[in-house]
C-alpha cells in the first residue's frame, strides 16, 4: 500500500474509499462511511511485540497494522504497540495475550511450544516448508484451520503476520567442515533446531539477540544463529565470530503471526476482524518483500567486512535430517495434535516440492548459473 494514502488523506470519506481499494474486497463493505458512521465502536487495544524496537522490519511490522488499522477506522480503533518488556517480555508474549493482559501482539509461534511443540510447526521446523510453501499451506492447504484447533484450546485466535523466508545458519568462530565439529558446540538457537543439534552433542543455549554479541565475544558460546543479513549485520556478529554458514536449515522459512486473545477477538465487530485480517495480510507481504529486497546488499556489506560465507558440509545436512525425523517421531508419539498437524505438513511439504522441481528449481537454477557467467 502506497503510504501517501494513509498518512495524508484529504478527506474522510475519501480515505476509507482509498483504504478500501488497497486493502481490497474482503474489507471494502465495512469501510464504506454508514457503516462506520453509525455506532461503530471506539476501542484502545495494546500490542505487544516480541521484537526489539532496533528490527525495523518486524517492529515495523505491528506499527504498520496499527497505523492501517487507525486509518481504515477513522481513528475509532487506536492499537498501541509496545516492545518488549513494555511490560511484557517475549518469551511471555503468548501467556500474556491468552491472559488479557494485552489483546494482541506479534510474534513467532514457537513462544509456545514449552507447553505444546506443535506451535512450532506454525513458525518452522528443521526442514519444513520455505515461505512459498508456507503461505500457500496456510492460506490454501489447510493449516489454518488445523492450528485454529489448537491455538483455542490456548485461548488464541491468530492470523499470518510476515515470514522471514530462508534464514541463515549463523555465526561460528571456526568453520563446520564435518559432523565432529559440532561435538560439544555451544550454540545459541532457538527454536526446534536446538533439539535437532542436540543429538549432534551440541549445546544449544537460549540467549536474547541483544546479548548475542557480548557472549561471542567472552567466549561464553561458540556460535550464534539469529535471522539474516539484514538484522545480523546491525549486531555486528562478524566481528567476533567471522564465520557465516548457510542455510539455517532449522527455518527454512519462518512464518511470524498476529496473536489476539481469543475472547477479545471473538467481541469485536465482525467489519474490525475482517479490517485487522487486511492490514496483517499487507504487513505480512511487507516484511517478506523488505527481507528479500534488502538482505542482498547487506550480505555484500558484511562479506566486504570480513564475514567468511561458507555452506554447511553434506553430510551434516543430510545427518541433521535423519535427526529431525527422529525428533518428530518422538513427539508424536506422545502428542496427537502433533501427529495430526505435522502429517498434514509433511505431506503438503512433499506435494509443493513436487512441483517446484519442475518449475521454480529449474527457473532459479537456470537463473543463478546465467547470473554466475555474467
Amino acid at each position: 500500500m502506497d503510504d501517501t494514502l494513509i498518512a495524508h488523506p484529504s478527506k474522510a470519506g475519501t480515505r476509507r474509499t482509498l483504504l478500501a481499494a488497497g486493502l481490497g474486497a474482503a474489507v471494502a463493505g465495512p469501510l464504506a462511511a454508514p457503516a462506520l458512521a453509525e455506532g461503530a465502536p471506539e476501542l484502545r487495544w495494546r500490542l505487544s511485540s516480541a521484537y526489539a524496537k532496533t528490527l525495523d522490519i518486524l517492529f515495523g511490522a505491528s506499527e504498520t497494522l496499527s497505523r492501517i488499522v487507525a486509518e481504515a477506522t477513522d481513528g475509532r480503533f487506536q492499537i498501541r504497540v509496545q516492545g518488549p518488556g513494555e511490560p511484557v517480555p517475549a518469551e511471555g508474549l503468548l501467556d500474556a495475550v491468552a491472559a488479557g493482559t494485552v489483546e494482541m501482539g506479534h510474534g513467532p509461534a514457537t513462544l509456545g511450544m514449552a507447553k505444546d511443540p506443535t506451535f512450532a510447526l506454525a513458525t518452522a521446523v528443521p526442514f519444513g516448508l520455505n515461505a512459498r510453501g508456507a503461505a500457500a499451506w496456510w492460506l490454501a492447504g489447510g493449516a489454518a484451520e488445523l492450528f485454529a484447533e489448537v491455538f483455542a484450546k490456548a485461548g488464541l485466535v491468530c492470523v499470518p503476520g510476515g515470514n522471514t523466508g530462508a534464514q541463515m545458519g549463523g555465526w561460528f568462530r571456526r568453520e563446520i567442515k564435518s559432523l565432529a565439529d559440532l561435538q560439544g558446540l555451544k550454540f545459541r538457537i532457538d527454536g526446534m533446531g536446538g533439539q535437532v543439534l542436540a543429538k549432534f552433542g551440541v549445546q544449544p543455549q537460549t540467549i536474547p539477540g541483544s546479548e548475542i554479541y557480548a557472549a561471542l565475544e567472552a567466549k561464553k558460546i561458540d556460535a550464534a544463529e539469529w535471522i539474516g543479513p539484514y538484522d545480523d549485520e546491525r549486531l555486528g556478529l562478524q566481528k567476533v565470530a567471522p564465520v557465516y554458514h548457510y542455510p539455517g536449515f532449522w527455518e527454512g522459512g519462518a512464518m511470524l503471526h498476529f496473536w489476539f486473545n481469543a475472547e477479545a477477538w471473538k467481541a469485536l465487530p465482525k467489519n474490525y476482524q475482517a479490517i485487522l485480517r487486511a492490514a496483517a495480510a499487507q504487513v505480512g507481504t511487507e516484511v517478506q518483500a523488505k527481507y528479500d529486497a534488502r538482505n542482498p546488499q547487506a550480505l555484500r556489506r558484511l562479506v566486504a567486512g570480513g564475514a567468511l560465507l561458507r555452506p554447511f558440509p553434506q553430510d551434516v545436512m543430510e545427518a541433521a535430517l535423519k535427526n529431525a525425523n527422529d525428533v518428530y517421531g518422538e513427539i508424536a508419539a506422545k502428542n496427537a495434535d502433533f501427529r495430526r498437524v505435522y502429517e498434514a505438513m509433511r505431506t503438503f511439504r512433499n506435494e509443493e516440492y513436487l512441483w517446484f522441481q519442475v518449475a521454480e528449481y529449474t527457473y532459479d537454477n537456470f537463473m543463478i548459473r546465467a547470473r554466475a557467467r555474467g
